[in-house]
């Protein structure tokens, strides 16, 4: 079966290329798709596009040039091994595959959920977004009636705020753009700030009563945003570094130590792949589970996705997305990719 996928050779640069799967070396336990959606996850891929993660670079990375950009699909089963019993053809099946027309999917070695009935199967690929975000919640300490902080409401910024709200703290979303404030407010979150004209530490003073706020979290990604998180932290707080760290950055180390040495305040990392991918006995965090949880939260609407839908596209318009979701932050924020004509 042929398909088309895209790619990303070198910097600023990416294109569509074609592609083969062999039908008859499907495996007794993998499953041919046929892709419908996918879903762009901005920071990865632009980081990748716009070369800021130097990976692109070395021999040996997950990520050098050329690169397949992707890991968020919904597909059709259109063929499968004789080993295979939990989906049969025509089910459609949330997965981790790269923006392509068609897969091969290991269902006992990867991650592949059958999408519910009902679920619009663009809304299900959020739930990888959220799985992302939940790893912050996870890796807090946040109880009923604290105060948490979200820097950067793109879309692992704003489902990690929703999620602390349904955990029962309440939320404060920071951003610079003034619509992704507005799609925070329209799902639930309670107070925004707007970086771009407003004092953030004095307003999170402001909502706190001059205490700061129990946990912040940087869905960012950049390094000089770690002082800022610091300053509106509570003594005894936490920071939670939820975006990766990619840019280069040089400060002075110590100043920023002294703060968390004096202040106690716990900084942690929460990348998704601390916990394992597939749930076992025993197990109590794992990425299956978390998926599943985004995924019947999103199917009751108690965790919001339309509103972060700003974009249905043709595999063709990917270069626009891309230059879309750098420059237009405002106007792009989710951007679905729409296989099932290819």
């Amino acid at each position: 079966m042929t398909g088309k996928r895209i790619v990303v050779p070198n910097r600023f640069n990416v294109e569509i290329e074609e592609f083969a799967i062999d039908e008859s070396s499907i495996g007794p336990e993998e499953v041919m798709l046929k892709i419908h959606y996918t879903l762009i996850s901005s920071g990865t891929e632009l980081a990748i596009y716009t070369a800021l993660d130097k990976g692109v670079y070395q021999e040996d990375s997950w990520c050098r040039y050329p690169f397949r950009p992707g890991y968020i699909a919904v597909g059709e089963v259109v063929l499968k091994g004789k080993r295979v019993g939990k989906f049969e053809e025509g089910d459609l099946v949330f997965c981790y595959k790269n923006h392509a027309s068609i897969a091969r999917l290991n269902t006992e070695r990867e991650l592949c959920l059958k999408v519910p009935e009902g679920l619009d199967p663009k809304h299900a690929l959020f739930a990888r977004m959220a799985t992302i975000a939940m790893t912050s919640l996870r890796k807090s300490e946040v109880e009923l009636g604290d105060t948490a902080a979200v820097i950067g409401l793109g879309l692992v910024g704003n489902m990690a705020a929703q999620l602390f709200t349904l955990a029962g703290a309440e939320v404060i979303g920071i951003d610079l753009y003034s619509r992704r404030l507005e799609i925070a407010g329209g799902c639930g979150i309670p107070h925004t700030v707007n970086a771009s004209t407003s004092d953030v530490k004095e307003e999170i003073m402001r909502i706190t009563s001059g205490k700061g706020v129990d946990v912040t979290v940087e869905a960012i990604g950049k390094p000089d945003l770690v002082p800022l998180a610091l300053n509106i932290t509570r003594q005894n707080g936490e920071v939670i570094l939820l975006g990766t760290p990619r840019a280069d950055w040089q400060t002075n180390a110590t100043d920023i130590l002294h703060q968390i040495h004096c202040s106690g305040i716990s900084l942690k990392g929460a990348l998704e792949w601390v916990y394992p991918t597939l749930h076992s006995e025993g197990t109590r965090h794992s990425i299956e589970r978390n998926t599943m949880i985004a995924m019947k939260l999103i199917m009751e609407n108690r965790l919001k996705v339309d509103p972060l839908l700003s974009h249905v596209i043709k595999p063709e318009r990917i270069k626009s997305a891309y230059e879309g979701l750098l420059n237009r932050k405002d106007e792009f924020i989710g951007v679905v990719i729409d296989w099932s004509e290819e």
